[in-house]
This record gives structure tokens, sequence and C-alpha cells, in this order.
């Protein structure tokens, strides 16, 4: 079990989890405020991950319109993603 993420690593994610479409801002703060606090290290690695991504291929992942693919394409990404659709 990895340790959990500290306060100013929590609240960098919650500015770079502001997107430009509300239906990301939308699933990132809900995911956010329900989770946030008990996020693992592996997992704040994974959302740094997917919030380099632009902001329609982003939405695509968490509509389930795509699955991740290349870098992406890992445990802790589509874990990740899961966590976020059912927050």
């Amino acid at each position: 079990m990895g340790a959990t993420v500290g306060d100013l690593e929590r609240r960098r994610l919650r500015w770079r989890a502001r997107r430009g479409l509300l239906e990301n801002d939308l699933l990132l703060a809900r995911f956010l405020d329900r989770c946030g606090d008990g996020l693992k290290d592996s997992e704040a690695a994974a959302l740094a991950q997917l919030l380099a991504l632009p902001d329609r291929d982003l939405l695509d992942l968490l509509l389930s319109r795509k699955c991740p693919e290349g870098g992406l394409d890992t445990i802790a990404v589509r874990e990740l993603i899961e966590r976020i659709r059912t927050a």
C-alpha cells in the first residue's frame, strides 16, 4: 500500500484538474471531493498523466468513448479512470 499524497500535492492536482470543458471539471471535482484526501502516490501519478491530456481526449477516456493507449495503458491509469467514473 502506497503513501498518501500530501496537502500541497492535492492542492496542485486540484488546480490542474480545472479544465476548459465543464464535463471534465465536474467529473474531476467530484472525484477529488470524494476521494482526494486518501489519494495514494501511484494514483496521483496516474492522475497527473491524465491531466496532461487535451480536454477532449480526457473526456473521451472518462466517458468510455476511448480506451487508454500507449503509455496510458497501465493498470494504475485504468483503475483511476474507473474510480473517477464511479465517484
